[in-house]
């Protein structure tokens, strides 16, 4: 799917449709001291192994984008509602 680098959006700090950058959001390091992680870290402690079964087969062909908007007036950064897509390719505008 190909997305373009600059899309024209709403800007709530601005209050108006202003011109914003477009950037692939990416994912943060776990925090190891939330409370899944505690959980998960106990359930390993010790004899017992694994505490969910292995995922098996291969990945998920469709994965879930999360974009980020960025305000080229006031920098703010809008997050908008992801969606799913195989392939995302942010492309120049030609015109």
């Amino acid at each position: 799917m190909h997305y373009p680098k600059e899309v024209a959006a709403y800007c709530p700090k601005c209050h108006k449709h202003t011109p914003h950058e477009v950037e692939r959001g990416r994912k943060r390091t776990a925090s190891e001291l939330k409370w899944g992680q505690r959980r998960f870290r106990r359930a390993q402690r010790g004899y017992g192994g694994f505490p969910r079964p292995k995922p098996e087969g291969r990945a998920k062909a469709v994965r879930r984008v999360y974009l980020k908007y960025r305000c080229k007036t006031c920098k703010y950064v809008v997050q908008p509602r992801s969606f799913r897509a195989s392939q995302l390719e942010l492309m120049e505008h030609k015109g």
